[in-house]
């Protein structure tokens, strides 16, 4: 969805590499001058957030495998890096969105044991956007 981007490289660059990162990456890459392209393939965008019910997860906020590394492993990989990731830093989960016309994507979460907490839970996904938040910082 590029059209739906709203920050710029600037942003990212402050943001994820800064002295304080909301965020961490991990990509994978490609270096062999035998595949169409070289360079990063995949990447998966992910910080840590805390729940008082359950305690510390891992949100993966961002995932993505180009399309032509599908079916090659790759993003298998990186979600096992992940529950590395989240195992040490001792979450009790990871969370992340998926929007729901995205059929082959939850396909994909669901064969890797993910729960749809939107029909298993009842959760509903909310939103302030930033002129409410203005309104409700300046009491109007």
């Amino acid at each position: 969805m590029p059209e739906a981007v709203k920050i710029t490289e600037t942003d990212l660059l402050q943001d994820g590499f800064g002295t304080r990162p909301f965020f961490q990456c991990l990509v994978a890459e490609v270096s062999s001058e035998n595949w169409s392209h070289k360079g990063i393939v995949a990447f998966a965008m992910y910080y840590f957030t805390y729940d008082p019910w359950i305690g510390k997860l891992l949100y993966l906020e961002d995932f993505y495998v180009m399309e032509e590394y599908r079916g090659w492993g790759i993003g298998t990989e990186l979600l096992k890096n992940l529950s590395q990731i989240a195992l040490e830093s001792n979450c009790s989960c990871m969370h992340f969105l998926v929007v729901v016309w995205n059929k082959p994507s939850i396909e994909y979460y669901m064969r890797h044991g993910a729960s749809d907490l939107s029909t298993e839970e009842g959760w509903h996904l909310f939103r302030f956007d930033k002129e409410h938040l203005i309104r409700m910082a300046t009491g109007q």
